[in-house]
């Protein structure tokens, strides 16, 4: 079983900047892919970035140029540097990590990140 917490979300004017942390806790297994993704009210979850576990990463259009994904692999932590941010950016943001090999998806319980003047 795999704990996934978030952390880093709140309220920001446009332009500005929010980092986003999720702690893994415990037994992860590699190969495996960890992402992140927001929900806005009213839409479907979307993909907004994800990186393997060797380090391949993968952007939604929408956010390349404005947000980097990164991980630690020694402290199991998930990262999301968000910057120039808009009101569009608004959602609750989601850490998932899914196995490639075994089967296995665990998710976050989330973090609002809200973009306003």
């Amino acid at each position: 079983q795999v704990q996934l917490v978030e952390s880093g979300g709140g309220l920001v004017q446009p332009g500005g900047s929010l980092r986003l942390s999720c702690a893994s806790s415990g037994t992860i297994f590699s190969p495996n892919v960890m992402g992140w993704y927001r929900q806005a009210p009213g839409k479907q979850r979307e993909l907004v970035a994800d990186i393997t576990s060797g380090g391949t990463t993968n952007y939604a259009d929408s956010v390349k140029g404005r947000f980097t994904i990164s991980r630690d692999n020694a402290k199991n932590t998930l990262y999301l540097q968000m910057n120039s941010l808009k009101p569009e950016d608004t959602a609750v943001y989601y850490c998932n990590i899914r196995y490639i090999i075994r089967s296995g998806t665990y998710w976050g319980q989330g973090t609002q990140v809200t973009v306003s003047s």
